[in-house]
This record gives structure tokens, sequence and C-alpha cells, in this order.
């Protein structure tokens, strides 16, 4: 029987990295392309798949969960192979470099948006590389990705040439530059122009793995939501642009793969605990709140384990799920096999789940405040599953 959240209400759902999670999504790639994988692959892609097309691309739609392309498309719908689940915890974060590196958050060490890092003694953002603090860029501190995070790029174990599509305004960013390692690197603008460079590289002759990632609806679900008419508006454009590449692809010896990182759900304002309203709780913690705002690290003072616990247990009972460190990593939530060094610290304490529509907040003075109607990153099925579309040309 799957985990209950604390109220009892529905079950969690779970990262299945024994056969049905991005995670073996990129093994499925990773093996067909030739090289090897500490995962078991995809069990709805098999590897001999990926292995008889010349060209394979990864699309990933940031924020398309399952749910979300089911009830908005058309061609992406009729293409559709199943469902899979993303990573723990089900953000971008995360899952980005998943992709990037063909690794689990269990081995590449990424576990959220804003994470503590003790080598260089502070919170910061790991995919825009910058301290959460003046939001300073790592660089100007002489902290280079290589450095600190330590990863290598899946396109350098790959035999064949890899090409990387993300906006212009990040393509060349200090993240992208090392995880993308020898691939050629391609900025856009619109969504044309995205999919006029994707039909341009599958006409090429010479065989090719092509990742290119697309974050336009995760920015207007957060801002909006999920429901809302922008969002609504840009899923139909995508599910046209990929009706016209579909059909250009027809005899291009392409195997087209359309996924997500995560999926979304939508929330009110009356569904926010801010830690300024928890003052009791405030003062039980040695840093800010880290992670996200659906799945937060708490790092307690020594000596205030128990009044952290009393607190969370008394004041959010049936809103947050509240586990020790190693009860996550007993459970292999962010993968299985041996963890990044660093994993255990990155995780703080105690990690905190939000359940229902629930987000935590934890503002640091000075910062600028926002509020996002879409969020992710926790463990309900609307999170956490993500489609796999399909379609060899």
């Amino acid at each position: 029987m799957a985990p209950m959240d604390p109220a009892g209400t529905s079950p969690l759902c779970l990262p299945d990295y024994a056969g049905g999670s991005l995670v073996n999504l990129m093994s499925s790639l990773t093996l067909g392309l030739g090289a090897a994988s500490p995962y078991p692959p995809l069990q709805l892609l098999p590897p001999q798949e990926v292995a008889a097309a010349r060209h394979v691309l990864l699309l990933v739609v940031d924020g398309l969960g399952h749910a979300w392309l089911q009830r908005g498309t058309d061609t992406l719908r009729r293409h559709l192979r199943g469902a899979m689940t993303s990573v723990f915890p089900s953000t971008t974060a995360s899952a980005i470099p998943t992709f990037l590196t063909g690794l689990a958050p269990q081995q590449h060490g990424l576990t959220g948006w804003h994470m503590y890092f003790r080598e260089i003694g502070a919170i910061a953002a790991p995919l825009p590389f910058r301290l959460r603090t003046g939001r300073q860029a790592l660089r100007a501190a002489g902290v280079s990705p290589a450095a600190l995070l330590g990863l290598s790029p899946l396109c350098d174990r790959l035999a064949r040439p890899c090409h990387v599509l993300a906006p212009q305004h990040i393509v060349h960013s200090d993240f992208n530059v090392a995880l993308s390692g020898r691939a050629r690197r391609h900025g856009y603008g619109k969504l044309a122009e995205l999919f006029a460079l994707l039909r341009q590289l599958l006409g090429e002759s010479e065989p090719s793995y092509l990742y290119a990632y697309w974050p336009e609806l995760d920015s207007l679900a957060h801002e909006h939501g999920s429901v809302s008419a922008p969002a609504a508006q840009a899923l139909a454009e995508l599910d046209a642009a990929c009706a016209e590449l579909f059909a250009s692809a027809r005899g291009s010896d392409s195997l087209i793969i359309v996924t997500a990182d995560h999926g979304f759900i939508d929330t009110t304002p009356a569904d926010t605990l801010d830690l300024e309203e928890h003052p009791q709780l405030r003062q039980t913690l040695r840093l800010p709140l880290c992670g996200e705002p659906r799945v937060a690290y708490a790092y307690v003072r020594p000596g205030h384990e128990r009044q952290f616990e009393a607190y969370v247990e008394a004041q959010w009972a049936g809103r947050v799920l509240c586990l020790k460190r190693d009860e996550v990593l007993a459970r292999a939530w962010l993968g299985p096999g041996a963890p990044h060094p660093a994993l255990a610290e990155r995780l703080g304490d105690y990690v905190l789940i939000a359940q229902g529509r629930t987000i935590l907040r934890d503002w640091l003075l000075g910062e600028e405040r926002y509020r996002h109607i879409g969020v992710h990153g926790g463990l309900s099925p609307a999170e956490m599953q993500v489609p796999l579309v399909t379609l060899h040309g």
C-alpha cells in the first residue's frame, strides 16, 4: 500500500526508479546511445528502440505534467505512450540535472532551488548559479560549477554529435555551459525559432542527439496558474508546433521524445505557511529553510529538535509531513545507489513535505517577495507524474 499523507486522504506519488521514472528514461537514452548507465532502462522505452534511430530528440517542456497534457492537447495526447514519475523533489532544479547528467538526485546531489553549500558557507541557487542573498553570481567569488558541483555532462559520454537548445538568455549561463559539455549550444527567442532549429537539425545527415528545453509554460503557470488562459494558449501553441515538427520529421529516421521535468498544482494565499507568522518555529532554525516551497529542508539548532518536532506536529498537522533526513535517505526517494558525498548535508536535519495545496515560505531580509499561483516540488500525482510522448520519424 502506498504511503499516505498526514491527513490520510491520499497516497503519496513516489518516484519509480525501478523502471518508471525520468532517471530510467535517461538510462534508456544513455544505453541506446552507446554509453553506460547504473540504472534500469525505462520500461516504456527499450534502449534498442533508441539505438535504431539516427537522430534522437529529447524535448523537455518545463511544467507539463501528465494530467495537464491529457486535458489540454491534441497532437501530444495522440502520441502519448504513457506516464512516468519525476524525481524527488519534483522540481526543475533536481530534474534538469538528471536530464543533463543522466544521474538521479541521489548521485548528482542537487536537491532544490535554494541549497546550503557548506563548500562556500552560503545558500545558493545552483541553476542561475548565484547566491540567494543579493543574487550575486558565484563566479564573482571565483566559484565555478565544475568546482562546486563536480558533475560530468551526459553529452561528453555519448559517441555522436550532441546539441543543446535553450532560450538565448540562459543557453550560455554558467550552469548550462558546465553541464552541456562538448555539445553545441543553440540559443533561441520565440517558440517558432526553437522549432525551426529542431527541423533544421533533424534534417542533417549526420547522426545526432538533441536536448531541447522550453520553459515558457512553467513561467506562465507560476504567474497565472496552470489552468489560466495564458497557460492554455501557450500549450495550444506548443501542440501546434509539435504537429508541424512531427509531420516534417517523417522519413528523417528520428526518434522524438517529449516529456517534462514536473507537473503543477495551483494554490491560493490561504495555502501559504509563512515563517514570519511562526516565530517560535523560526527560532529553532540555524539557517533559513532551503529547498522549495513544496519540499523544504530544515536545519535545526542543536538541542532544539524536540521543540521543532513538537511545533510542526501541533501547528501544521495535516498540512506538512515532517521526516528526519535519514528517513528520507533510507526510503531512497532521491534514487538508488550510493549517495553524493554531500547529499545528507544538503537535505538539512528534517525534510518538510507540504501536503494538499500548502506551500512554505521563509523570506530573507531584503529579499524580493513574490507569489506563485502554480507550484511544484511535492509528492502529489499532479506534480510527480509526467508524460512520455514519442514519435518515430
